[in-house]
């Protein structure tokens, strides 16, 4: 009698008294994780650990986090020009007062990665 497994084309190897399945991940090559992707995958397994399981065993897991890295990193570079821009965060103040340039934009980037962490990693 044949099992499920086998009847579905799996094949089995003999390990001692044991059969293990032969099974192998497919190989989707070799994906460039940020730190939005590595926060992406903390939030997973501490919070969503069916989906992380889940995108584990159908072996898509770093496709994912690479595609949300590269997701925020573009969402950021978007909301961070549009705020600036709509704040009045120039190369002329950078010229005149390089601290308060640089506080502005320390405060546009901090209130662009809060969305884009609410948006696209804790979601």
């Amino acid at each position: 009698m044949k099992s499920l497994f086998e009847e579905m084309g799996g094949t089995y190897r003999q390990v001692g008294d044991y059969f293990i399945p032969n099974l192998v991940l497919p190989d989707d090559g070799e994906y460039q994780i940020g730190k939005y992707g590595r926060m992406r995958r903390t939030y997973l397994k501490e919070h969503r650990k069916i989906l992380y399981n889940n995108y584990v065993l159908e072996g898509t897991l770093f496709k994912h986090l690479a595609e949300i890295d590269q997701a925020c990193n573009e969402r950021m570079e978007i909301i961070v020009s549009a705020m600036s821009e709509q704040e009045g965060v120039t190369e002329a103040l950078k010229a005149a007062d390089q601290m308060e340039w640089v506080r502005r934009k320390n405060s546009i980037r901090n209130r662009a990665e809060e969305i884009v962490l609410t948006e696209l990693v804790y979601a």
